[in-house]
């Protein structure tokens, strides 16, 4: 048991210890756009300077940003109360403003080089969509237009070229799982079954890796061949595995049961139930992502009980490492580190820089716990 791990939580617990993480995000790296009112954007890292928001521009950082304060809201909709105070705004208000400036700063459009990028945004719009219908405030047009137009850009990476899948970029040189998961499960939320069932069945042939039974990276186009990058990544099995769930059937739930179990066999920290962290920069996100699907299959009930209860495992041990793990931060919350195993004081000493990836995924892994509903 690693050194930071904490006693049992009970249900409540969880959800208080979301709220806090949600603080600690939203207060440390929430900021305006150029100052912009009505305007909502997380800086990518902190101390922040002025100049960050002309550097690299991290689009799907942003977008679970957005699905994080989606995760917060539905709390804030079921307990009645803000995560942040009366007096600040909720959760899904800060998610809409994200989502208009995420705009602003892609320079007035949705649309991106990277088909992964987009696919995270068109489905955390599509929850926050649902959060506003049950809130009875329903979304903007604007949501629904961010959905056409990355609907037309999926469609369009989604080929034939390799037998099928989706690109990964504009560059058209890629098929991979991160942009052809998140994109059939969009495409299974939206209604467009039959087109998410074939992008899963293409993965199923191409990218799962018959010996540990994880999904590979991607197929790679180069020199008029074709190269297999078998690289295994913890997010990729994330969305495939969420696909899987909302597509269902038998063969889809058999696939997501062998999906779990090969993920508690090659994914977590010796010795432990805990998803291994995967870095900072964007690898600060890899771990939040599956842990917040395997939350939803921990809570699916196609699922046979023991495939339930390991994900479940899975999801409690790894938020309980992240939580025990945390580095106090004055009036703003806690620094969180990126690696669920080592403490923030270790990665994060004071004063470093902290990435703002590192923190939505511990936020993410905490929302994951706090829907389960059972103590630990």
């Amino acid at each position: 048991m690693p050194s930071n791990a904490e006693p049992p939580a009970l249900p409540s617990q969880w959800a208080n210890r979301a709220d806090h993480a949600a603080r600690s995000v939203t207060r440390t790296f929430g900021r305006r756009l150029f100052l912009l009112p009505g305007t909502h954007i997380g800086a990518i890292k902190v101390p922040w300077q002025a100049s960050s928001l002309f550097g690299p521009w991290h689009y799907w950082w942003q977008a679970h940003y957005v699905d994080c304060l989606v995760d917060t809201g539905r709390r804030e909709l079921a307990t009645g109360a803000k995560f942040d105070g009366g007096s600040r705004p909720s959760a899904g208000r800060l998610a809409s403003r994200l989502v208009t400036s995420v705009r602003i700063r892609n320079r007035f459009r949705f649309v991106n080089h990277f088909y992964d990028d987009m696919a995270w945004l068109a489905l955390s719009t599509l929850r926050l969509d649902q959060l506003a219908e049950e809130t009875r405030k329903p979304g903007r047009r604007r949501n629904a237009y961010v959905r056409r137009s990355l609907t037309l850009q999926f469609n369009s990476a989604a080929t034939e070229d390799l037998g099928g899948g989706t690109f990964w970029s504009t560059a058209r040189d890629f098929k991979n799982t991160p942009a052809t998961a998140p994109i059939a499960l969009y495409f299974a939320r939206t209604g467009h079954r039959d087109k998410a069932q074939v992008l899963v069945d293409w993965l199923n042939t191409n990218l799962l890796n018959p010996d540990n039974g994880l999904y590979m990276d991607g197929l790679r186009i180069r020199n008029g061949g074709t190269v297999l990058e078998n690289a295994i990544y913890t997010y990729n099995q994330g969305p495939v595995l969420g696909a899987l769930l909302e597509l269902g059937g038998g063969a889809n739930i058999n696939r997501a049961a062998e999906l779990v179990e090969a993920t508690a066999r090659g994914l977590t920290v010796d010795g432990t139930s805990i998803i291994r962290g995967q870095g900072t920069g964007d690898g600060g996100l890899f771990t939040g992502i599956l842990v917040r699907y395997l939350a939803a299959a921990a809570r699916d009930r196609q699922l046979p009980e023991g495939a339930r209860a390991t994900a479940m495992e899975m999801v409690l041990a790894t938020a309980g490492a992240f939580w025990g793990g945390r580095r106090e931060a004055g009036t703003h919350g806690s620094v969180f580190s990126p690696d669920p195993v080592r403490p923030a004081s270790e990665t994060y000493p004071a004063g470093a820089a902290v990435e703002l990836s590192t923190q939505l995924q511990a936020w993410m892994a905490l929302e994951a716990a706090a829907t389960l509903g059972q103590a630990n």
